[in-house]
C-alpha cells in the first residue's frame, strides 16, 4: 500500500540573529516556513511571527550566548531569550514545545525564504 503523505520538502540552512548582529544562529528548515502569531501578552506586543524547528536543527553560533539574557512570566516555562544589547528577540524557547527552538520570521537574513504562509495561534487562552 502506498503511502498518501507529501514527501518532506526539501530543507535549507537559515542564518539569522538580532539587530546588532551579536546574536547569530543557523537554523534547518524548509525555504517555504509554516509561521505562526501568538496573542499572549508578550508575543502580541512584540509582534513576532514565528516558525519552529527541532532543537537538534538550530544551532547558536560561537560568541553569542554572552550577549543573551532571559525574560520569563508567569510559569516560568516560555524563555524569552534577546539580545542583551539591542533587544532583539531572534528565537525563544515556548512554553508548550520544550522539544522545539521558536525562531523570528524577520530575523532570518535575507536569500532563503522562499514563501511563509502565517496562522494565528490563542496564547493568551491556551493552557487555561
Amino acid at each position: 500500500m502506498m503511502s498518501s503523505s507529501e514527501p518532506d520538502p526539501p530543507v535549507v540552512v537559515h542564518s539569522g540573529g538580532c539587530h546588532c548582529r551579536r546574536v547569530r544562529w543557523q537554523a534547518d528548515a524548509p525555504a517555504s516556513l509554516a509561521a505562526g502569531t501568538c496573542n499572549c501578552s508578550n508575543c502580541a506586543m512584540r509582534g513576532i511571527t514565528y516558525f519552529t524547528v527541532p532543537n537538534d536543527r538550530f544551532r547558536l553560533q560561537d560568541g553569542s550566548e554572552e550577549f543573551l539574557t532571559t525574560y520569563t512570566f508567569g510559569t516560568g516555562t516560555a524563555k524569552h531569550i534577546f539580545c542583551k544589547v539591542c533587544g532583539i528577540t531572534s528565537f525563544y524557547k515556548q512554553r508548550g514545545n520544550p522539544g522545539e527552538v521558536a525562531l523570528s520570521v524577520a530575523c532570518i537574513d535575507d536569500g532563503t525564504v522562499a514563501h511563509v504562509q502565517v496562522t494565528e495561534f490563542d496564547g493568551k487562552n491556551w493552557g487555561y
